[in-house]
């Protein structure tokens, strides 16, 4: 097999796993129903994974030091927090986070 053939199945393959990794719940989810706890408990799950992604990216990890606030990052949360209080909608928070961080980067 050639390296490009091996290179072609690869990709065709990786593909199809991450294809059927999106598709098979939501075939499995249409034949049964979840229980209630379980559904309030997936509905955390966003808000979760948008938390920890915020929180790694205000801080700066050097090995043998403390972690670093990230000053950037920290007053771009502030209008994105603000937003999140006001509007409760992720696509309004994403932008508004982008959008001040991008004008602190341009001022800074």
């Amino acid at each position: 097999m050639s390296s490009f053939e091996f290179t072609f199945w690869t990709i065709v393959g990786c593909g199809l796993v991450t294809w059927l990794s999106r598709i098979i719940p939501f075939i499995l989810l249409k034949k049964f129903r979840l229980p209630t706890s379980v559904i309030e408990f997936l509905s955390f799950v966003p808000i979760v994974i948008m938390s920890a992604l915020w929180f790694e990216s205000l801080f700066h990890q050097n090995l043998g030091h403390l972690p670093q606030v990230d000053v950037g990052n920290m007053l771009a949360s502030l209008p994105a927090i603000l937003t999140a209080i006001l509007t409760k909608n992720l696509l309004w928070i994403v932008i508004i986070g982008i959008l001040s961080l991008a004008l602190i980067r341009l001022l800074i």
